[in-house]
């Protein structure tokens, strides 16, 4: 199986993304999922920034939208064993 691609889009001293990329971590070595985890800082790109603002973290699985603020642990497991 290939890796799944996480994408997180994220800004500095966010905790909820702190929170959501250790889950998604967790989750993934739980299930012995190999991911390829791209971290985006929508603070460094000024379209980003307009794009997101607040609304982080922004995650995507293989280029789909999944999870915004939180990531759902249950639905989280889920998408990476379907």
């Amino acid at each position: 199986m290939s890796d799944v691609s996480v994408t997180v889009y994220t800004r500095e001293d966010c905790h909820l993304c702190e929170e959501a990329i250790d889950t998604i971590e967790r989750v993934a070595d739980e299930e012995s999922v190999s991911l390829s985890l791209s971290l985006v800082n929508v603070d460094t790109d000024p379209e980003l920034r307009e794009e997101y603002g607040e609304r982080v973290p922004y995650v995507l699985l293989d280029g789909s939208p999944a999870f915004k603020y939180r990531v759902d642990e249950r639905r989280l497991r889920r998408k990476l064993t379907e």
